[in-house]
């Protein structure tokens, strides 16, 4: 970009972004009991931890997908079959929203 004879320069920053990894141990019983094989144990309890998260209000729908390895929709889509609402908003911050709607 020139702006008067001389050349603006933008900086990019690239922060990494570190992963972490949680163990979780269990016994057959646990897949027994559920009907579950490992593979879906794992992808259930991130589900589930996930879900807790954004009820909690701890996680954004688009973290919440991303911790249980899911797209932003399908996860909010998977949130009926757990109770969870799709909406995490506080009554409070729901009425916010409508004003907001309603007035501009």
């Amino acid at each position: 970009m020139h702006r008067g004879g001389r050349t603006a320069h933008r900086r990019c920053i690239l922060v990494a972004e570190m992963s972490y990894r949680l163990t979780i141990e269990y016994g057959d019983d646990v897949l027994l009991s559920l009907g579950l094989s490992p593979e879906e144990f794992s992808a259930e309890a991130k589900l589930v931890l996930a879900a807790k998260l954004y009820d909690l209000g701890k996680l954004t729908s688009g973290q919440a997908a991303r911790l249980c390895g899911k797209g932003r929709v399908d996860f909010l889509m998977s949130l009926s079959r757990l109770g969870v609402p799709a909406s995490n908003l506080r009554p409070e911050d729901a009425d916010v929203e409508l004003d907001f709607g309603r007035h501009g």
